[in-house]
């Protein structure tokens, strides 16, 4: 829509040069006329202002007068309109638009920064809008941007993710995580460095397309490194192996939350007369209708199915699965301690 714009105004303008150039040199040509009177006349006629010829015109220069007045009334209005257009819809839509952009991410918080806008970008940014998780895009490419600014749901920056100053028009300080998805792994690594150095709270996921960059994007701050390479032929393998079980899980996944969903629950905040408690003492399948189907704990090691004589601790995670009413129910439980 924004190149059809821009053409139109282009085209317009060129005719508007083109006609103005004839009339100039026709009146050079056929009045005898200088430069600047040339223009005048050009102009005036075009304008269709009716103001008083400079000399009194010849014959053949009101005949020359009258087709540049039919040929340009119509390229004129053309051209007003495509400028006013190109105005109205382009900068001043375009000003307004970004205004109201800007100031809804100045007020999110506890967000997700999307940096790159390419394929890996996109589906973590349709993920995030399906399951109704905050995010900003960075990107800098006009053709990515052009795509975003028809968008009515995602909010963007446009600009070079590496830099400091658009991390901070992003919101990089209120936000809770960053995914980096440039294609270059210098990049990803310079955004990792200098996001970590702004907020070094955030967590950080970081794409890689070669595996020595790994252990540098790790070590520069980023919580994990993803290799889609590698994912993908791990998931080619696994659909050999065990196709069910991939597709089982892909439709938990993709499910709506209403639904069913695997959530991640943390114990920070558990009611204390439940720290410490076995999880058969919590009655949690039969008071919420939720399923615990691993845990975290402090050092980082995972439990698989925990048995109902695994004792929960305020450090640990939970992974949960049920539907939305089930799983806030569970929430409530541990945090208020009733249902």
């Amino acid at each position: 829509m924004k190149s059809e714009r821009d053409r139109s105004a282009l085209i317009a303008f060129g005719l508007l040069f083109i006609i103005g150039w004839v009339g100039v040199i026709g009146y050079i040509i056929i009045e005898d006329l200088d430069f600047t009177r040339a223009v005048y006349m050009t102009v005036i006629t075009i304008a269709t202002v009716g103001f008083k010829e400079v000399v009194p015109l010849s014959s053949t220069g009101m005949w020359f007068t009258s087709f540049l007045i039919i040929i340009s009334f119509g390229i004129f209005v053309f051209a007003v309109t495509s400028f006013t257009r190109y105005v109205i819809d382009g900068v001043m839509r375009n000003y307004y638009r970004d205004r109201k952009v800007k100031k809804k991410i100045e007020k999110l918080t506890g967000h997700t920064i999307i940096c790159g806008y390419g394929r890996n970008g996109s589906q973590a940014a349709l993920d995030l809008m399906y399951r109704k998780v905050p995010f900003v895009v960075i990107e800098n490419k006009q053709e990515l941007i052009e795509k975003l600014s028809t968008s009515e749901n995602i909010l963007y920056v446009e600009g070079d993710a590496t830099k400091d100053e658009v991390l901070m028009e992003a919101g990089i300080i209120n936000a809770r995580a960053l995914i980096t998805t440039l294609p270059v792994d210098a990049d990803n690594l310079y955004v990792v460095l200098t996001a970590k150095e702004i907020n070094p709270n955030l967590m950080i996921i970081s794409r890689a397309s070669n595996e020595s960059s790994d252990i540098k994007l790790k070590r520069a701050g980023a919580s994990n490194v993803i290799m889609p390479d590698r994912v993908g032929g791990q998931r080619m393998a696994k659909l050999v192996i065990q196709p069910d079980v991939v597709e089982f899980i892909d439709y938990i996944m993709l499910q709506e939350p209403d639904n069913v969903f695997l959530e991640e629950i943390t114990c920070e905040s558990i009611a204390s007369c439940f720290d410490g408690k076995k999880i058969r003492e919590l009655d949690i399948r039969n008071r919420s209708g939720a399923n615990i189907i691993g845990l975290k704990q402090e050092d980082g090691s995972y439990i698989i199915n925990p048995s109902p004589d695994v004792v929960l601790s305020k450090s640990d995670k939970i992974f949960v699965l049920g539907t939305s009413f089930q799983v806030n129910k569970l929430k409530n439980l541990l945090v208020v301690g009733e249902i």
